[in-house]
């Protein structure tokens, strides 16, 4: 593709060489059927999914100085498909715990509600009072929160 200028939503150095390994050790283990090796690097891609991630622009018009639209909408929907998204999202964060002094996994979770008051027809076993507010309120299970 040549030089480009860079955009802000790019990937630094430092960044592609935590991920940039990781994606060409992907890419090795996903050969094309045809052979083809693809006509754009796999930071381009990147690069192309975070600008449309960071400007919420939509697939037709990422810049023209970027993959196409057919390209870069390819590997996210493989990549999120096939959990090669979030393989890396796990890997971003165990190393940025790492890298914090913290083990990889937390071994505590904060949640935090917000009361809500309960309409009439609400069933009496999932309401009660948040005592720190002394307001009535619903206690959500959570496979609420998931469903929420």
């Amino acid at each position: 593709m040549g030089e480009r200028k860079a955009y802000p939503s790019d990937l630094t150095d430092e960044q592609w060489a935590v991920v940039g390994p990781f994606l060409q050790a992907w890419k090795a283990k996903h050969p094309s059927v045809s052979g083809h090796t693809g006509r754009y690097s796999l930071r381009e891609i990147v690069n192309s999914i975070f600008y449309q991630n960071r400007t919420g622009c939509q697939w037709a018009y990422l810049p023209h100085d970027l993959p196409p639209k057919s390209a870069t909408y390819y590997y996210f929907a493989l990549w999120r498909d096939d959990g090669t998204d979030q393989a890396i999202h796990d890997l971003l964060r165990c190393q940025a715990r790492e890298k914090a002094g913290r083990r990889e996994d937390p071994s505590a979770v904060v949640l935090d509600t917000q009361s809500i008051r309960a309409a009439n027809h609400v069933p009496a076993a999932t309401t009660g009072k948040d005592a720190g507010k002394k307001v009535p309120d619903r206690y959500l299970e959570l496979s609420d929160l998931v469903a929420v």
